[in-house]
C-alpha cells in the first residue's frame, strides 16, 4: 500500500512538473519530459493500472461508506419532507447534504470508536497489517448493517448470489449485505416519508376545496396553503420530532 501512494505522489509531481516544463518551453525552446514506470514495459504498464484502479477506487469510496452508514435514511426523509412542505429550494441542497452528514456522524459515532479502537488505531501503531484493519473494520459496520437490514431483503439478496438456503444472515457476503441494507434504508425512509406526507396534503386539499368553493379557481392552491403548512410545522416543533425520530429509528 505505501508502494502504491508512492507512485501516485510521484505520478502526480510527475504531473505537475509536465505542465510547468510546457510553460517554460513555450518562453524558451523545446523541452521534452518523459516519466518512466518501472524498468520493463510491462511493469510499467502494471504501475499505470494499479493508479488507475487506485484513483478510481479514491474515487467511489465516499459513495460506498456513505451508502454503508445511515446517511440514506436521512438524506431521503429531508428531501420527503422539502417536498411536502412545498419548498423544493429551501433549505439549499448544501445545506440538506451537510446536515445529513453530520447527523450521520451523530449516528454512527459508536460504530466510528469501536472501528477506530479496533482497526484504524493498531495498523496506524503497526501492530496489524491492513488485511486484519480491514477485517477488524468491516466487523462493526456489518454489525450496523445487518441489524438494519430487514431478513426479506437479506434473503432475496443472498438467494440471488446463490448462497446455501440454511445460510445464517451473519454469513451473509458483505456484496450481498450492502445492497439488501441499502434496500432496507430506501423502505424505512419512504416510511416515515409517507407519514411526514399526510398532514401537509391534508393542508393542500383544504386549501384546494375551499378555492373552488370561493370560485377562485385561477388561484394556485399551493399558494394557499404553504404559509399554513409552515405554521403547522414550526407549531408543532417539526425538526425536533423529525431530527428525534430519524436518530431513535436506527438499531444501534
Amino acid at each position: 500500500m505505501k508502494r502504491r501512494l508512492a507512485i501516485i505522489i510521484l505520478a502526480a509531481f510527475a504531473l505537475l512538473a509536465s505542465g510547468a516544463a510546457a510553460q517554460a518551453a513555450s518562453a524558451s525552446g523545446d523541452l521534452n519530459l518523459s516519466v518512466t514506470l518501472g524498468t520493463g514495459t510491462r511493469h510499467g504498464e502494471a504501475a499505470l493500472v494499479e493508479i488507475i484502479l487506485l484513483v478510481t477506487l479514491l474515487s467511489v469510496t465516499p459513495g460506498l461508506v456513505l451508502l454503508m452508514t445511515s446517511f440514506t435514511r436521512v438524506a431521503v426523509v429531508f428531501a420527503i419532507l422539502r417536498q411536502a412542505i412545498g419548498i423544493p429550494n429551501a433549505p439549499a441542497n448544501q445545506i440538506i447534504t451537510g446536515f445529513s452528514l453530520f447527523l450521520t456522524l451523530f449516528i454512527m459515532s459508536p460504530v466510528i470508536s469501536k472501528v477506530n479502537e479496533d482497526a484504524l488505531g493498531p495498523y496506524m501503531r503497526g501492530r496489524i497489517d491492513a488485511g486484519t484493519a480491514l477485517t477488524k473494520g468491516m466487523a462493526p459496520l456489518r454489525a450496523f448493517m445487518l441489524r438494519n437490514t430487514r431478513a426479506k431483503e437479506l434473503e432475496m439478496f443472498q438467494r440471488l448470489a446463490k448462497a446455501p438456503d440454511n445460510a445464517r444472515p451473519e454469513d451473509a457476503g458483505t456484496l450481498a449485505l450492502i445492497p439488501a441494507f441499502v434496500t432496507s434504508e430506501l423502505r424505512a425512509a419512504f416510511q416515515i416519508g409517507f407519514l411526514i406526507y399526510i398532514p401537509f396534503l391534508v393542508i393542500d386539499m383544504v386549501a384546494a376545496s375551499v378555492l373552488m368553493s370561493l370560485g377562485m379557481m385561477m388561484m394556485p392552491p399551493a399558494v394557499v396553503s404553504l404559509p399554513f403548512k409552515l405554521l403547522l410545522f414550526v407549531l408543532v416543533d417539526g425538526w425536533y420530532l423529525i431530527v428525534g425520530s430519524l436518530v431513535r429509528s436506527f438499531n444501534g
